[in-house]
């Protein structure tokens, strides 16, 4: 069983990092540089369609960077590698997981700290993606747009409530300010 240290990636802390955004090892200067061209070829007018192309600016990326959870998963499958190896464990034979560290506590630190680096060393810019963990996998990403597409949903009923009740509105205001007509057979009055 791996050893898992709960230390969360700094970008986390502040939400800097999503499935569905640039991650790391991926250029933030080419996904902008995709962003800019789709706006220059849909040329959004306001906050929604600001909005939509921002979206489609992450889809396309992500659809064109899938390859970056391989790389993910085969960093963190190293990683593991590493700490497996590296990080001394007592044999235990059938008794439970939780008894599975009984060993010097020190040693165990120090058998993580070597894992550590040696992933880094060997990983280097890469290990980045070890370090935010759950976000680089295909899991996060299906959740993440699974979520997306809810609020997507819910948006668009909005805007059809929206779109509904100017129609009506526009109608109203139409009929309203037309002069009144005439019944056929009806005389003027005097």
């Amino acid at each position: 069983m791996p050893v898992k240290v709960k230390k969360p990636h700094p970008a986390l802390k502040h939400a800097a990092y999503s499935a569905t955004s640039v991650l790391p090892g991926e250029s933030a200067a080419e996904f902008e540089k995709l962003h800019r061209d789709l706006i220059a070829e849909y040329a959004p007018n306001g906050a929604l369609e600001d909005d939509i192309v921002a979206t489609m600016t992450r889809l396309v990326w992500r659809k064109q960077n899938l390859a970056t959870f391989r790389i993910a998963e085969l960093a963190k499958r190293r990683c593991d590698n590493l700490m497996n190896e590296k990080v001394p464990r007592v044999d235990l034979g059938l008794l439970l997981p939780e008894y599975e560290y009984a060993v010097d506590p020190a040693a165990r630190e120090e058998g993580i700290r070597a894992a550590q680096e040696q992933a880094r060393n060997e990983l280097g810019g890469t290990y980045e993606l070890v370090e935010i963990g759950e976000t680089a996998t295909v899991n996060r990403l299906m959740a993440d747009l699974e979520v997306q597409d809810r609020l997507d949903a819910m948006i668009d009923k909005c805007l059809k409530r929206l779109l509904f009740v100017r129609g009506l509105k526009s109608i109203s205001a139409g009929s309203s300010s037309a002069p009144p007509r005439r019944l056929a057979g009806s005389s003027k009055a005097a």
